[in-house]
C-alpha cells in the first residue's frame, strides 16, 4: 500500500511541475500585436519567484513538494532520530 501511495504522490508531483512549466511557457510567448518582452535573467527569475510567486511557480512549488513526499514515502529518503545516555 505504501508503494501505491508513493507512485500516486511521484505521479501528482510531475504533473504539478509540468503544469507549472507549461504555464511558464506560455506566458513567455508573445501575444499576436504586443513586441515581445525582455525576459530578466535565472537568477533574478528566481528571486522574483519567491519574493512574489505566480501560480505556475506555485504549481512547480507544490509539485517539488509532492515529488519529497513520495520519496519519504518510497524509502529513498529516511529520517532517524536518536538519543544515547553519556553516563
Amino acid at each position: 500500500m505504501r508503494d501505491w501511495i508513493a507512485v500516486i504522490v511521484a505521479v501528482l508531483g510531475v504533473l504539478l511541475v509540468l503544469a507549472g512549466a507549461v504555464l511558464i511557457v506560455l506566458q513567455s510567448l508573445p501575444r499576436s500585436g504586443e513586441p515581445a518582452a525582455e525576459e530578466p535573467p535565472a537568477a533574478g527569475r528566481l528571486l522574483a519567484a519567491v519574493k512574489n510567486p505566480t501560480p505556475a511557480d506555485r504549481l512547480i512549488f507544490w509539485g517539488i513538494v509532492l515529488l519529497v513526499l513520495a520519496a519519504v514515502a518510497a524509502g529513498a529518503i529516511s529520517f532517524e532520530l536518536g538519543a544515547r545516555g553519556g553516563s
